[in-house]
Order: structure tokens, then C-alpha cells, then sequence
């Protein structure tokens, strides 16, 4: 494959993640779905042509762990904080962690009934399927009333951040001792010093560098923070969505002392660029990651029942978990977003850090790509229903 070649592919690729992004705006079917789908039909057209490719697993973590990083900043670049805002904050944290711990509870058991191995590794294998994207949510809800969207940009963040918590957790303490808690209380602690200290640091950078390149120097000084982090086994996401939130709300903070040294002049034109610029590169980031996630699955595994019906199962008590808890509540959040909790980049990126000793046979990749697909048909779905069920009510008002 030449050097033209691969350009070509690649700009191919853009372009249709551009159009189908096009689509989504449209129909409120998921731009993810599409890549996914992108990603097979390439790999069904490779296969017959028996064209020889690269291992693409090797670097699919990484592409997205950016990508990741990339969407949960570019969401929290859009939030602005007000104290009527409490509300939706609390709302959308205790959605996200007792639907997790709930979600997680049931898949356990599923997958214990599925395996039948020791509890502690089927609780493991679970949190994968348990976490909300943030890296399909927010995209998603890009054109629903404010209300949802907010409530679903830090539902699907937290959820994230709790996924990897919990995660870090579990593979990290197959005994739970006191001591445990007491480690995860201190990492915690350390994860918020961080993100104080690197916001602050961030934001004074942004303010006296001259250069013409600034906010990838940003943007790289955060990943590099990210990663450090999550090294020590910190659930530094918090860090991602603390700066974000930080930057977009540092004019309001009205200490003299802290505007002279930390608000410039040109801070909301650089604010503008630097959402810009992420969101763009969060852009192309999960373009080529839902493609290649898409390339290396082998459709062909999913012709077992098995795995279908076991999938159906985990997609059952993910949406029967979801719209209960909604229902009983947070009744004003119920549609759309009920339908809104899809399974995606989180779900993946955690799947492939599981250590490999833990990993179940019957738990595999096609059993993750069927409920990352599943739960974006029922999104995309629920979406479109709910905004035809808005139209026709407004036509009806009209008239």
C-alpha cells in the first residue's frame, strides 16, 4: 500500500465521518453507529480482497484514551456554572452513581450465570458494560432542549469517572480490607489537589504565553497530567473535567487578587479557540477509533445465539435499571433521557485494560461490540421517537 494510498483512505475516512455527522444532526442516529458500521464494511471488503493490514488493537487504547480525554474536556468547555445549577449537578451525580452500582449489580449476576465463575471476576468483567459514554452521550444530545443536555453531559461524565474509580478498585483489591477504603480515600484526595493545582497552573500559562502555538501545548500538558495520573492509578479524568469547567467559569469569580493575575484580556476569544480546536480534534480522534474498533471485530462471531441472547440480556437490565431509576426519581428526566445511556469508547478502553488473567472466555470482544452497538440502535431509537412525539404535540398546540 503506497503513501497516496493511505492518504486517500484516511482523508475518505474524514470526510465520511463529516457526512455522517451531517446525518446524525438530522436523523438522531448516533455518528458512532455509522462509524462502526464504516469500520466492518472495510474489513468485510479487506478480508475478500485478502489485502494484508496492520495490527490495529495495538494502538485502538490509546487513540481512545485521547479521544476520551478530548470529548469529556470539549463537554465541560460548554458548562457554565451558576448556583441554580446545584440541583442538576447533584441530580445528575447520584443518577450516575447509584445506576452504575445498580447496573453493575445485575450484569454480576448475569455474567455469574453465564460463567459460573467466582463472583469477585464476574464483578470485574462487568464494569465495562456498566458505564455510561460520554464519548456517544454528549455528541448525541447536541440538539436537545438545554435542560436534557446539561443533565446528560455531567451524568455521562461522572459516570466515567466513577466507572474508572470503581474499576481502579476492583482490579486493584481482589481482598477489600479497611485499608482499602482508606487508599482510596487518599487517592481521591490527591486526584483534587491535582486538578486545583493544574487548573490554576493551566490557566495562568494560557495567560502569559506569547507564542503563536499555545493550546496544543495546553492540550498536551493536560494528557500529560492525565496520564501521569492514571499511572499512580488516579482517577484523573476529574482532573479533564475540573479544567474545563474551571476555564469556562473563571470570569465569574470575583476575587481582585485572582482576576490581576489570572484573567487577561483576550481569555473568552482563547476559550473559543481552545473549544475550537479540541472539539475538532475529538473529532478526528473518534472518527479513526470507532472505525478501527469497528475493522477489528469479526462480524462473523456474532452468528452465535448464544451471544446474541446473552446480549440482549445485559442491554434488558441496562435500559429496565435505567428508566426505574428515572422513573422514580428524576421523573423530569425520563425521555429522552432514558434512552441515553450508551455503551462505547469507556466501555472499550476499559475492557482492553482489564489484566488478561481476568478476562472471561465467554465475555469476549464480539459479547462488548454487540452491547456497544445494541445500545447505540436503542439510543439513536429512543431519540428519534422522542423528537417526532415533540413534533407532533407542537402541531398539535399549533393548531
Amino acid at each position: 500500500m503506497t503513501t497516496y494510498t493511505v492518504l486517500i483512505i484516511l482523508s475518505a475516512l474524514v470526510i465520511f465521518s463529516y457526512l455522517f455527522d451531517l446525518v446524525a444532526s438530522k436523523t438522531k442516529l448516533p455518528s458512532v453507529l455509522l462509524l462502526l458500521v464504516l469500520g466492518i464494511g472495510l474489513r468485510l471488503l479487506v478480508d475478500k480482497l485478502q489485502i494484508h493490514t496492520y495490527n490495529f488493537l495495538q494502538i485502538l487504547p490509546t487513540l481512545g484514551t485521547v479521544g476520551l480525554i478530548l470529548i469529556v474536556f470539549e463537554g465541560s468547555l460548554e458548562l457554565k456554572y451558576a448556583k441554580d445549577k446545584n440541583s442538576v449537578i447533584k441530580s445528575a451525580f447520584l443518577s450516575a452513581f447509584l445506576i452504575l452500582i445498580a447496573t453493575v449489580a445485575a450484569i454480576t449476576f448475569i455474567i455469574y450465570q453465564i460463567t459460573g465463575k467466582e463472583l469477585y471476576i464476574c464483578f470485574v468483567n462487568a464494569i465495562p458494560f456498566s458505564v455510561i459514554s460520554s464519548a456517544i452521550a454528549i455528541p448525541s444530545v447536541a440538539t436537545i432542549n438545554k435542560k436534557s443536555k446539561e443533565f446528560v453531559i455531567y451524568e455521562s461524565s461522572f459516570s466515567d469517572i466513577l466507572g474508572i474509580i470503581l474499576f481502579n478498585f476492583a482490579v486493584a483489591n481482589q481482598h477489600i480490607t479497611v485499608g482499602s477504603f482508606g487508599e482510596l480515600a487518599v487517592n481521591t484526595i490527591l486526584i483534587l489537589l491535582l486538578s486545583v493545582v493544574a487548573c490554576i497552573t493551566l490557566l495562568y500559562l494560557m495567560g502569559r504565553l506569547r507564542h503563536h502555538i499555545k493550546f496544543f501545548l495546553i492540550i498536551s500538558i493536560l494528557i500529560l497530567v492525565y496520564a501521569i495520573g492514571q499511572s499512580f492509578h488516579l482517577s484523573a479524568l476529574v482532573l479533564i473535567l475540573s479544567f474545563g469547567l474551571f476555564l469556562n467559569n473563571a470570569d465569574t469569580i470575583k476575587h481582585a487578587w485572582f482576576r490581576s493575575i489570572f484573567i487577561y484580556k483576550n481569555l473568552a476569544n482563547d476559550l473559543t479557540q481552545l473549544h475550537q480546536l479540541s472539539a475538532e480534534t475529538a473529532f478526528i480522534i473518534r472518527t479513526f477509533f470507532f472505525v478501527i474498533f469497528g475493522f477489528t471485530m469479526n462480524i462473523h462471531q456474532l452468528n452465535d445465539f448464544v451471544i446474541i441472547a446473552n446480549g440482549l440480556i445485559i442491554l434488558g437490565s441496562i435500559y429496565i435499571i435505567r428508566f426505574a431509576y428515572l422513573y422514580f426519581f428524576k421523573r423530569e428526566h425520563v425521555l429522552p433521557e432514558g434512552f441515553v445511556t450508551p455503551r462505547g469508547l469507556i466501555s472499550i478502553l476499559l475492557y482492553y485494560n482489564l489484566p488478561q488473567h481476568m478476562k472471561l472466555m465467554e465475555i469476549g470482544t464480539p459479547f462488548l461490540f454487540m452491547v456497544v452497538l445494541g445500545s447505540s440502535l436503542v439510543m439513536s431509537v429512543g431519540l428519534m421517537a422522542t423528537k417526532r412525539k415533540e413534533q407532533v404535540s407542537e402541531l398539535e398546540q399549533s393548531h
